[in-house]
């Protein structure tokens, strides 16, 4: 089929959903349709995109070849299970579940099902990682040996009292929020090596506190009683080809904010901010006498989210699962996030072999 002949419905018709949206609604795809359980999320979203809403995900799905799925973590494994099991192609926001064995269970109907599942990490679409696999691919950084990856927020607790700080229905705090995406990235740099070891710790710093002080918060703050997760984790990883990744996150830190990425090569380096369109890559030669190059590099901005969809789209109108953003790459990231749990529970590394 062509694109314009794409109809897409979006579940979860929260603040990531009507983001979605909105990219949709400029796409050359048709946006049939949204379904959420909450009557008023069902309204503003009906009346801020003219199209009906649903309150049960099987009406939306007899009607569309492709949905977004953006609810909480926990109900992800309902509404992206149903789709694949009517043959709907599904692009899944991060991370795949709130567990490994619902992202497990997830992982199990996509590989029976017509259809294909697509995850959110948007990040790889940005112009600094574009620009980045360019560079690698042609060889110029030479083998990678280890990825400095961070994503720190000197003051950013989501409301305290919202899913996102609900252990049962996020599966975790700063780590399943943001942290994936600083642990997909550095895999995806990698191209995907297998991690052998995982050594980590978790933090609950801030958000228990009645004193954590802050300019602004996401949503209503009901206080520490409604925060039973954690703030901050610290891992490291080690490869089976003997790479390694370092993983700062926070949602609170008495440091400033940062998303930096830094890649070592056996020939070159590079530094970006995660979901950037800027970047400087790091060189030493000895022709003409020693000396150190820094390469500053400024690509052409984009949106990261609209560049995943269009390839998401592009995937269901062709009938053909993208290469990209696969639930066995998800997969990988919750399985490494679930032994940074357990190793901070542990107290000591963990092997995923």
């Amino acid at each position: 089929m062509s694109l314009e002949d794409v109809r897409v419905g979006v579940v979860g018709l929260g603040g990531i959903g009507t983001h979605h949206a909105e990219r949709l609604r400029e796409s050359d795809a048709q946006l049939v349709g949204g379904m959420d359980i909450d009557a008023d999320a069902r309204t503003e979203f009906a009346q801020g995109f003219d199209v009906p809403t649903d309150g049960d995900v099987d009406e939306l799905l007899e009607r569309v070849d492709a949905v977004l799925v953006t609810t909480p973590n926990r109900f992800h494994e309902e509404y992206a299970v149903r789709a694949l099991e009517m043959g709907t192609d599904v692009l899944l926001e991060k991370p795949l579940a709130h567990t490994l064995e619902s992202a497990e269970r997830i992982a199990d109907a996509a590989a029976e099902a017509d259809g294909f599942c697509m995850v959110g990490f948007h990040n790889r679409f940005a112009g600094s990682t574009e620009v980045f696999k360019h560079y690698q691919r042609e060889g110029r950084f030479g083998d990678l040996t280890h990825v400095e990856a961070n994503f720190l927020r000197r003051r950013g607790i989501p409301g305290r009292g919202s899913w996102f700080t609900d252990l049962d229905v996020a599966g975790g705090g700063a780590l399943v929020d943001v942290g994936v995406h600083a642990v997909d990235l550095a895999l995806h740099l990698l191209d995907h090596p297998t991690v052998e070891e995982v050594s980590g710790q978790t933090r609950a710093e801030f958000g228990i506190s009645d004193e954590y002080a802050f300019i602004e918060m996401w949503g209503e703050d009901c206080g520490p009683d409604g925060f039973d997760v954690e703030d901050s984790a610290t891992a490291f990883l080690r490869t089976a080809d003997g790479a390694t990744i370092s993983l700062e996150v926070a949602w609170a830190a008495n440091r400033p904010d940062t998303r930096e990425m830094f890649v070592r090569g056996i020939d070159a380096g590079a530094s970006f901010d995660l979901g950037s369109d800027e970047l400087t890559i790091y060189e030493a030669d000895t022709g003409g006498g020693n000396h150190l190059a820094d390469t500053e590099i400024t690509t052409q901005s984009r949106d990261a989210y609209a560049a995943e969809q269009r390839a998401f789209l592009e995937a269901v109108a062709a009938g053909e699962p993208p290469a990209r953003n696969t639930v066995e790459e998800g997969l990988q990231v919750q399985r490494i996030v679930d032994a940074i749990y357990r190793s901070a529970d542990e107290g000591r590394s963990v092997r995923l072999d």
